[in-house]
This record gives structure tokens, C-alpha cells and sequence, in this order.
């Protein structure tokens, strides 16, 4: 098999995991960016609404588009990721530095490969993201889509790719500054665990690559949170008669946001990001991990 099929194939595995583990909460951070000022006291309040007026299932509103567009993003994230960290273990190799085949990247080197996952995973990211936000914040009562399908095809009909790539400015800057952090971080956890014990990377036990994964995701979200909320003020923004456009833009809506709502909006929902996060970035490395272990064997 294949270097290239063995890292998407495990990346796919890694997606998998990070939509089942993180997506109720994933609904609860997005119900929150996107409600007006004061319609929620706090992230319980919004959870309970939802599970009061919506019912348990509707944690999973909108999961079957992440759980076949999220596996493919994680894939093509990892896929990226790898192919990035090969081309510079093979220059690294070249000049005689990084170790045994150059594999040992600099902080550089892991960030400029972080970059370059985010970006070709942006391309997929941004309309899968925009058709779950879209069913995550519809009225459970009077749906607007009847699911992803639907709303993919009404969308597409109506406004063509650009609506389905909507807010994508957003999506780009989020994706490419926050897995630059975020893929730094979890292989610096891993080259200091190697260095220290001594040992191969198909020898860290399993409990670590989940805590790497939630030091990364923290350290992804630190960085990118403001982004994300404006991404999604952008993808919930406009298509309803009802609504109207609010934003011209995305830097119209910044400054939209932050003169009428001030800098606490640009936090809104950070609460259940941050429990999610070391929870939903654990199970994607695990996933991720023990998928390469598998089809080492192959």
C-alpha cells in the first residue's frame, strides 16, 4: 500500500472519530456564535434548550454531512500533512540534517506543513462547514432543508458555487493559521516523547497521541476562535427573505460585529469549544495513530 493511500485512509479513520465524539458539542458552539445577543445565559442554557425543545437527537443535527465531508477533510489534512513532512525530510536528508532520513522537522518546517494541510483541506472544508452550520441553525419546526442533499441543491440552484463556498475568505484564514499551530504542536509532543524515551513512533503508547491531540486543539482554537465565529456569521448570513443580508463581507462583518456586539461576541461559544476540544483532537490523533499502526502491517 501505498505511503499516500495509507495516510488518507488513516485520516479518514481520524475524522470519523473527531464528528461522533465532538459533534453535539460542535452544535452548541455554533447555535451560540450565530444567536443574537442574549438569546442563551450561557452554554447549558443552549444545550438544555435544544434538548427541552429539539430533543436528545438533535445533538446529531446535520452529522451526516461532517461524517462523510469531515472524514474527507481530515483525510485530505493528514494526506497533505505527510506529503509536506516526506518533501522536507527528503531535503533535510540531502543536506545531512534531521536525524536518520531527515524525518526530525524544525519548528518551520512543521508549521509551513501545517499551513499547507489547512489550505487543501479549506477547499473541501468551507462548503461541507457551511451546509452543516446551515442545518445545525435551521428552525426545528419550518426546515428550510430537508437535509444536506436538499440543501446543497437548493443552495446550488439558487446561487450557484459561490453560495456553496460562502464565507470561504474566512474558512482559508482560519484553516491555514490554526493547522499551522495545531500540527506544530502535536508533532513537537511527539519528536520530545521520541527523543526522551528514545523510541520509534509506532512505540508511544496510545494514552499519548489523545493527550498531544488535546494539547493541539487547544492551542488550534487559542489561535483561531475569533476567525471561526466570523466564518460562521458568514455562512448563516443571508438566504432567508425573511433575514436579508446583513454583511457585505467578511471584513464588513468584523466590524459589524464589533460595533454593535463589542469583543465578548468574538468569544461567544468558546465554552463548549473548549470542553469538545481536547475530547473531539484526541479521538482524530488516536484515530489517526492506530489507523497507521494497521496498515503498517499491511
Amino acid at each position: 500500500m501505498s505511503s499516500t493511500v495509507k495516510d488518507l485512509t488513516a485520516g479518514t479513520a481520524g475524522g470519523v472519530a473527531q464528528v461522533l465524539v465532538g459533534q453535539p458539542f460542535d452544535i452548541v458552539k455554533v447555535r451560540m456564535q450565530t444567536s443574537a445577543k442574549g438569546t442563551y445565559k450561557g452554554m447549558f442554557d443552549c444545550a438544555g434548550g435544544i434538548l427541552k425543545n429539539e430533543g436528545p437527537l438533535a445533538f446529531y443535527k446535520g452529522t451526516l454531512t461532517p461524517l462523510l465531508g469531515i472524514g474527507v477533510c481530515v483525510s485530505i489534512q493528514f494526506g497533505a500533512l505527510e506529503y509536506a513532512k516526506r518533501i522536507f525530510a527528503a531535503q533535510n536528508h540531502a543536506r545531512g540534517v534531521g536525524g536518520e532520513g531527515g524525518k526530525t522537522l524544525t519548528g518551520n518546517q512543521l508549521f509551513v506543513s501545517g499551513i499547507f494541510a489547512g489550505l487543501a483541506n479549506g477547499v473541501v472544508s468551507g462548503p461541507v462547514e457551511h451546509i452543516r452550520i446551515r442545518l445545525q441553525t435551521q428552525s426545528n419546526t419550518n426546515p428550510t432543508y430537508k437535509g444536506p442533499w436538499d440543501a446543497i441543491r437548493k443552495i446550488y440552484s439558487s446561487y450557484g458555487i459561490a453560495g456553496l463556498y460562502k464565507g470561504q475568505v474566512a474558512t482559508l484564514a482560519r484553516e491555514a493559521s490554526g493547522y499551522g499551530v495545531y500540527f506544530l504542536t502535536y508533532e513537537k509532543l511527539v519528536q520530545w516523547e521520541m527523543e526522551k524515551k528514545n523510541i520509534r513512533r509506532d512505540q508511544i503508547s496510545f494514552l499519548n497521541p489523545i493527550l498531544y491531540g488535546a494539547a493541539a486543539g487547544y492551542a488550534l482554537w487559542a489561535v483561531i476562535y475569533p476567525i471561526d465565529m466570523i466564518k460562521s456569521r458568514m455562512q448563516t448570513d443571508g438566504f432567508s427573505p425573511s433575514t436579508g443580508q446583513k454583511y457585505k463581507s467578511t471584513l464588513d462583518c468584523v466590524r459589524t460585529v464589533w460595533r454593535t456586539e463589542g469583543i465578548s461576541a468574538f468569544t461567544r461559544g468558546l465554552g463548549p469549544t473548549l470542553i469538545r476540544s481536547p475530547f473531539a483532537n484526541g479521538a482524530t490523533f488516536l484515530g489517526f495513530e492506530m489507523a497507521m499502526r494497521l496498515l503498517d502491517k499491511v
